[in-house]
């Protein structure tokens, strides 16, 4: 896990002090705060809706605790759904500045590296249809999670997990479709190195819900994977 959380912010480090790869993220930085201020809002109209479902009746002395941790497993539910919506809409729509972002990181490491020669629909296309087989497995969590549903921190965890494991596959769609690794060998590679995706896509996740912050995620995470090799 701490190697994980260490590529990230490694990748993190890398996109502030590269020049080069600072361009590139200049120019998707306006796209994805659109995306964020929509996505913001929803999130909060959200946590309001599962917290009336959960929040309880009656004045018992315990009324205000049983409120206040509903409230709090209310947002993280919504603060992961936004998460993966943001995720989504953001791999797609700015795929093409990605991959950019990762050409030129593997460029300035010293190795030969070409920028995907794609139009950008096509590159957006590919990386939408490439989120379809995680978001399937996402939504078989989210069907457990919603047999939980009024056991709140149960329901929580699971759908929490299966958020950082489809957060994991987003991340890795850019380093992944330069290599040509198909869904199986994915799900492979996330297997074989379980502690690692879990510590990478866990400090991603919960960076992404921290307002503004959450903008340079996606970048950071491909200069990172691009940077691992």
């Amino acid at each position: 896990m701490i190697e994980g959380i260490s590529t990230f912010f490694s990748g993190f480090q890398m996109l502030l002090n590269q020049a080069s790869l600072r361009a590139v993220l200049w120019r998707m930085l306006g796209l994805l705060l659109v995306l964020m201020v929509g996505l913001v809002i929803g999130v909060f109209y959200l946590a309001d809706y599962l917290n009336s479902l959960w929040l309880p009746q009656g004045d018992a002395w315990y009324w205000q605790i049983v409120a206040w941790i509903a409230w709090a497993l209310a947002l993280v539910l919504s603060l992961v759904s936004g998460v993966v919506s943001f995720t989504v809409l953001a791999s797609a729509a700015a795929a093409p500045w990605l991959d950019t972002l990762a050409t030129r990181t593997e460029n300035i490491l010293g190795k030969s590296s070409q920028e995907n020669s794609d139009s950008w629909m096509m590159q957006s296309l590919a990386a939408l249809m490439n989120s379809i087989r995680p978001l399937v497995g996402l939504l078989l969590f989210g069907i457990v999670a919603l047999l939980f549903f009024w056991v709140p921190p149960v329901a929580t965890v699971i759908w929490t997990y299966a958020g950082i494991q489809f957060l994991n596959f987003e991340l890795f769609d850019t380093q992944a479709s330069r290599a040509g690794l198909s869904f199986k060998q994915r799900k492979s590679h996330f297997a074989e190195k379980r502690l690692f995706w879990l510590g990478f896509g866990g400090i991603s996740m919960l960076l992404m819900i921290v307002p503004f912050l959450n903008l340079f995620v996606i970048p950071a995470a491909v200069v990172a994977l691009a940077r691992k090799g």
